[in-house]
C-alpha cells in the first residue's frame, strides 16, 4: 500500500496536474468565449479533457528530454530521483497523448488536426528547441494561446475575435513567464548551452524583459473594453488581476533567491488561472 501512495505521488509530480487543469479550463473558456454562454456538457468536457491530457502529455515528454539538465536544476523530480522509471514515463506519455487524440477526434475533424499539430510542436520544442531561447518561448506562449483558440474552434468559434485577443494575452503572459523561468534555471542551461536571453545577456536583463511583457499584457488586457466586448462589470476581476501581475512581476525583479523567483513565477500563473475561473463564472451567469 506505501508503495502503491509513493508512486501516485511521484506520477502526480511527473503530471503536475495544475498545469493540465489550466489547459483543460482555458478550453471551456474558449468555447463560453466564443458562445457567449455554456457549451454542451459533451463538448464541454471534450474540450476539457482533450486540454488535460494534452497538456499532460507535454509536461511527460518534457521530463523525459529534460533528464540530464534535471539532475541539476530539479533532481528532486521523479525521473532523476528514480521515482518514475523511464518505462513507466513513456507508457503515461503514449497514455496522455493517446486519449487526448481521441477526445479531439470525438469533437470533429479541424479539432482532432490542431490537436496533433500542437502535440507535435510540444514534442518538436522538448526535443529540440528548448535551447535556442526566444524561439523555444514562443513556441511554449503559442501552445497556452491554443488553448483558447481550440476552445473557439470546438463551437465553431474559430473567427471570433474575443477568442483571438484571450489566445494572444495568453501568448503574451506566458511569453513573459518563460523567460523569467529561464533565469531561475541558468546552471542547467550552462550544461546544455541553452541560448536563452538569461544565459546571453544575464538575469536582470531577462527579468526586465518578462516584466516589460507583463505590462504590455496589462495594457492590452483593456482592449475588449475599448472594443465594446465587454461591460463595466468585468472590470471587478480585471482590475485585481492586472494589480497583481503588476505587483508579483515587481517581486520577481527583487527576488533574492531562485527558490524565491520560482515561488512567485508559480504565484503568477495560479493567479491568472484563478481569474480565469472567475471570468467564465461571470460569463455564465
Amino acid at each position: 500500500m506505501n508503495h502503491l501512495k509513493q508512486k501516485s505521488r511521484a506520477i502526480f509530480d511527473l503530471i503536475r496536474p495544475e498545469l493540465p487543469l489550466a489547459g483543460g479550463i482555458c478550453v471551456v473558456t474558449g468555447e463560453i468565449i466564443a458562445l457567449g454562454n455554456l457549451p454542451t456538457l459533451f463538448i464541454g468536457i471534450m474540450g476539457f479533457l482533450t486540454g488535460f491530457f494534452i497538456s499532460g502529455a507535454a509536461m511527460i515528454t518534457n521530463d523525459y528530454f529534460d533528464l540530464e539538465v534535471d539532475r541539476i536544476n530539479h533532481p528532486q523530480r521523479p525521473l532523476p530521483s528514480g521515482r518514475i522509471s523511464l518505462k513507466e514515463l513513456l507508457i503515461l506519455a503514449c497514455l496522455f497523448s493517446v486519449t487526448g487524440f481521441v477526445t479531439s477526434a470525438l469533437l470533429g475533424t479541424l479539432p482532432l488536426v490542431l490537436a496533433v499539430i500542437i502535440w507535435f510542436v510540444a514534442i518538436l520544442y522538448n526535443w529540440r528547441y528548448k535551447e535556442t531561447g526566444l524561439p523555444g518561448n514562443m513556441m511554449v506562449a503559442l501552445s497556452v494561446a491554443w488553448f483558447f483558440i481550440f476552445g473557439g474552434v470546438t463551437v465553431g468559434g474559430f473567427a471570433n475575435s474575443l477568442v483571438w485577443t484571450f489566445g494572444f494575452l495568453a501568448f503574451i503572459f506566458d511569453l513573459g513567464e518563460e523567460i523569467a523561468a529561464d533565469s531561475m534555471d541558468m546552471e542547467g542551461d550552462e550544461k546544455r548551452r541553452a541560448k536563452t536571453i538569461a544565459r546571453i545577456h544575464g538575469k536582470k536583463y531577462a527579468l526586465r524583459v518578462s516584466t516589460s511583457l507583463f505590462v504590455l499584457f496589462v495594457l492590452l488586457s483593456f482592449l475588449p473594453f475599448l472594443m465594446g466586448w465587454f461591460s463595466n462589470i468585468y472590470l471587478f476581476i480585471f482590475v485585481p488581476m492586472d494589480v497583481a501581475i503588476l505587483y508579483f512581476a515587481a517581486k520577481l525583479l527583487t527576488s533574492p533567491t531562485l527558490e524565491e523567483g520560482r515561488k512567485i513565477i508559480r504565484q503568477l500563473y495560479l493567479g491568472l488561472v484563478i481569474f480565469v475561473i472567475a471570468f467564465v463564472i461571470i460569463r455564465v451567469l
